[in-house]
């Protein structure tokens, strides 16, 4: 049986197991837990400040995440032009690991129609579902996910493939909707990959995503593009999906080096 990402403990802390291994270290999460564990403390201050719905949230990933004892801190910020805006970093043993910046917004109704969807998405095909093949060790954020393309292939320049979780983010805890599209939206260049991992790394130390309307359902749908340069500089843009539509988008500068 899989284990959460995370299980609370009694001082406030969150400790990550084996679920949110990545594919760079055994020692090391994937960037989509920790961004998700920390859009769910900055969910829940703004939502007691009056501003519960996500916009837009920035992470930068300072170093990487050790697989340890994690420490969320958010704070609010002065509202300004009718958002708010939460800060929030990640420490390991003092030491800060990730920080982000979220806005958000008081989600009031308005008297204007939404904008339909141009296509709709594509079907999520359970019979052929797939896995990461550049993680080296049998547990970890790809045996926690659930994975499947529906355009284009691993190792594609640009793809669409469907996302689900298969364990909690923490404990037994049920995830909010912006939660389940962050544990995924890391994973745009993971998804394409369009350079062989056996030759090249291709790691984001960062992560923005923008929503234009709140998600629903399970699954989170990544229609990503990966673009990489000889200089060592790299892009991997993705359109996020959720099984009625488009939700928004994701974006991740990637540093590009040997293996």
């Amino acid at each position: 049986m899989l284990d959460p990402f995370f299980r609370a403990d009694a001082h406030g802390g969150f400790v990550a197991t084996a679920s949110t291994r990545g594919p760079w270290s055994p020692d090391h999460q994937h960037g989509g837990p920790p961004a998700a564990l920390t859009v769910r403390a900055m969910e829940r201050l703004a939502r007691s400040v009056g501003a519960p719905t996500l916009m837009r949230v920035t992470f930068e990933l300072l170093r990487p995440v050790p697989i340890a004892r994690l420490v969320v801190q958010a704070e609010a910020m002065p509202e300004g032009r009718g958002v708010r805006r939460v800060h929030a970093r990640v420490l390991v043993e003092g030491a800060e690991v990730m920080r982000a910046v979220g806005l958000f917004g008081a989600g009031r109704p308005v008297d204007v129609t939404a904008a339909p969807a141009t296509v709709a998405p594509p079907p999520i095909d359970l019979e052929h579902p797939t896995e990461f093949p550049f993680f080296r060790w049998p547990v970890g954020y790809h045996t926690a996910m659930q994975l499947v393309y529906a355009r284009g292939r691993f190792g594609e320049a640009s793809v669409f493939a469907w996302m689900r979780m298969r364990v909690p983010l923490v404990d037994d805890e049920a995830p909010s909707p912006v939660e389940r599209v962050l544990v995924a939206a890391d994973s745009g260049n993971g998804v394409t990959a369009a350079l062989d991992w056996k030759v090249a790394s291709f790691v984001n130390p960062d992560l923005t995503v923008a929503l234009a309307r709140v998600p629903s359902g399970e699954w989170v749908g990544l229609e990503a593009e990966m673009r990489t340069e000889p200089s060592g500089l790299g892009l991997a843009s993705t359109r996020l999906w959720g099984e009625q539509g488009p939700i928004g988008h994701g974006l991740q500068t990637l540093v590009v080096r040997r293996a």
